[in-house]
């Protein structure tokens, strides 16, 4: 006849269960347990292992990606990112000067944008289209602040009218690229706008 292994019997007492207080199912399944080992050979290696374990339960950690990263920290500054399919829209800069900078992660590069990044504007708040064929940007220019679509095939920047007027502040693009949202200040009021794009 099997007995219980000195183990547990010796956890059942720690925790004020005796021999007499045993359940009845505890004694018919310590009895008919006879693979038990004798002694806990595994208990302290597995109660230092048990968290690391359940802790894959929880699924993977996120990574930084590391090149990409570095790649990043060579623009300088950057602040205010749009994530869109393979693409990653930011403003970065050095020194003051700040541009609109699109990264294509597949390849982990930047592209180019002409006619883009003026020295006089400062851009404010940018949002991409999962194609990375437009991207909405907010700007200081002149004094006032805009709102403009750029269209990288085409190079070509067009301004986006407010109406009613409004200062806008943050936007976000559809992945499609057919439409805007823009909070934008009317009257010391803050609203959502929401813009069809040709």
């Amino acid at each position: 006849m099997a007995i219980a292994p000195p183990g547990l019997a010796r956890w059942a007492r720690r925790l004020g269960a005796h021999r007499r207080d045993t359940p009845p199912l505890l004694k018919r399944t310590l009895k008919s347990a006879p693979f038990l080992p004798r002694r806990p050979l595994l208990a302290r290696p597995l109660a230092v292992l048990a968290p690391l374990l359940l802790s894959g339960c929880t699924g993977t950690l996120p990574v930084p990606m590391g090149g990409l990263d570095r790649r990043l920290e060579a623009i300088g500054s950057s602040h205010a990112p749009a994530l869109s399919d393979r693409w990653l829209a930011l403003i970065g800069g050095r020194g003051g000067r700040e541009q609109v900078v699109l990264v294509d992660l597949e390849r982990q590069m930047p592209v180019p944008l002409p006619g883009l990044n003026r020295p006089d504007a400062q851009p404010l708040a940018v949002a991409v289209d999962a194609s990375g064929e437009r991207l909405a940007v907010v700007r200081q220019l002149e004094g006032r602040t805009e709102l403009v679509l750029y269209r990288r095939s085409l190079m070509a920047l067009e301004p986006v009218a407010m109406e009613p007027p409004g200062v806008p502040r943050r936007i976000s693009l559809r992945a499609d690229g057919r439409e805007l949202a823009v909070e934008v200040s009317r009257g010391g009021v803050w609203q959502v706008d929401l813009i069809q794009l040709p």
